[in-house]
């Protein structure tokens, strides 16, 4: 058996890269400072098991889409399209609109080093519209 120790994203600028990603999520950065080559957040201790993410310096540049991204969804009540309006603020950019007219779907947004992750509607909204 495994377990997931971390999620890493290889980036140019590990600290500015964890910053945003801090203000998207609202978890806190770890011991760290602007320039440092590996920067960690920390999931907050509210019982889910979430795996940190790790930001690590690499010298050469995003080329292709990801293999491997991020699925968020809003929680305390907030709609998926509240939290992309949210990150549009915070920098991201859109990327593909997969949002139907009957709620369902979802939206790839790309961080500030073009990363793509998928906002999805949250439990609230999925149960409110009857789907899981």
């Amino acid at each position: 058996m495994l377990e997931v120790q971390s999620v890493t994203f290889d980036c140019a600028d590990p600290y500015g890269l964890a910053e945003w990603w801090s203000r998207a999520l609202g978890w806190p950065l770890v011991d760290s400072e602007p320039g440092d080559d590996e920067v960690l957040l920390d999931p907050p201790p509210d019982g889910r098991h979430q795996p940190p993410l790790l930001f690590i310096k690499v010298p050469e540049g995003k080329r292709v889409k990801n293999r491997l991204h991020l699925d968020v969804v809003p929680t305390g009540g907030r709609t998926r399209d509240e939290e992309v309006e949210r990150l549009l603020e915070l920098g991201a950019k859109p990327y593909e609109d997969h949002r139907k007219p009957d709620g369902s779907g979802w939206m790839i947004l790309l961080d500030p080093e073009g990363n793509e992750f998928c906002v999805c509607r949250g439990a609230a909204e999925r149960e409110a519209a009857g789907t899981s």
